[in-house]
């Protein structure tokens, strides 16, 4: 027998950065989608086909062993090993699992990627194994994962892939999820630069040690600019959420986490037409995202797209984690 598990990756529309000290940042589930796909075995090896990235091997025990790719690429497996073995630690089931990933979601950009294979590696197993997992509880054995990959991760990622949808999250308040519903016209230009998610968070933390005042101020503003986002968002006001959108971006670039490519495909984004649009994420590289008129979509990504940017029409994607079995 086989199972096939499905998560969605996300985007924040507002606060990164300004989150890691105070106010919130929200989030969107977006709909592109992971997929992992889980058999059982009769040992205990735990394989992975990845055939989709260039790579595929094994782990016997905790020892990686290259089939196609090379070793190397066993580091990148590390949050799904973790993530399965939590889950079968927790239903006291032990079994050797083949584990096929796909993916629509671009890796290292922003977008989740790691959180929705997590989730969906949970979601797999536990269903492969008879274990009737909560989504609570695949949401936190995802979490476990998600540790291997960012150390003291907020746990936005793996909620928002568990339970889809739109989110709030603050340090010191927690997660709360956001009611609402029907779409957002949105586009995302991936910069196709991969960055590191804690380097520019170090960077941010260090440029506020030798300027305290000034980075506070901008830190309080991008809060500010996320609480009217969420009244906004909720209001449907797309020209306003554009104008929070480049103002939030402005303050992103004034700490230092946009490069040219973000900017770049900003301005193409707003030049074509776009109320507003700015980069999500940790900056240095990954996305940007656009907000526009529902006919105006195919137009911005035509711009992203010539100005060397991945264009993704994206949506808010209410179905989170799914699973089904395939015979």
């Amino acid at each position: 027998m086989s199972v096939e598990a499905t998560a969605p990756g996300k985007a924040i529309l507002f606060g990164e950065h300004s989150v890691v000290y105070r106010g919130p940042a929200i989030v969107i589930a977006i709909d592109r989608r992971a997929k992992i796909t889980a058999k059982e075995r009769d040992d205990e090896i735990i394989r992975f086909d990845c055939l989709d990235l260039g790579f595929e091997g094994y782990f016997e025990g905790d020892e990686y062993h290259p089939v196609a790719g090379e070793e190397w690429r066993g580091n990148r497996l590390q949050a799904m090993l973790v993530a399965a073995r939590k889950t079968m630690e927790h239903l006291d089931k032990h079994s050797g699992l083949d584990l096929t990933v796909r993916s629509e979601i671009p890796i290292a950009a922003g977008l989740g990627s790691s959180a929705a294979i997590c989730v969906a590696t949970v979601a797999a197993t536990g269903e492969l194994l008879d274990g009737n997992l909560s989504l609570q509880e695949i949401c936190d054995l995802a979490y476990e994962g998600e540790k291997v990959v960012h150390g003291t991760p907020s746990g936005v990622d793996n909620n928002i892939s568990t339970y889809g949808g739109v989110l709030s999250y603050e340090t010191g308040v927690g997660i709360e999820r956001i009611d609402f519903q029907g779409g957002l016209p949105l586009v995302i230009g991936n910069s196709r630069r991969k960055r590191s998610t804690r380097r520019l968070v170090a960077r941010v933390r260090l440029l506020r040690d030798r300027n305290p005042e000034l980075v506070d101020g901008l830190i309080d503003s991008m809060g500010e600019v996320s609480r009217k986002g969420l009244e906004a968002i909720k209001a449907r006001d797309y020209p306003m959420i554009g104008d929070l959108m480049n103002i939030n971006h402005g303050l992103l670039s004034s700490v230092g986490v946009s490069i040219a490519r973000l900017d770049i495909l900003v301005h193409a984004a707003r030049g074509a037409g776009a109320y507003g649009a700015k980069l999500t994420g940790a900056g240095g590289g990954g996305c940007m995202i656009a907000i526009t008129d529902p006919d105006k979509l195919k137009e911005v990504s035509r711009a992203i797209s010539h100005s060397r940017g991945e264009p993704h029409i994206v949506n808010i994607s209410y179905e989170g984690v799914e699973t089904r079995r395939l015979d």
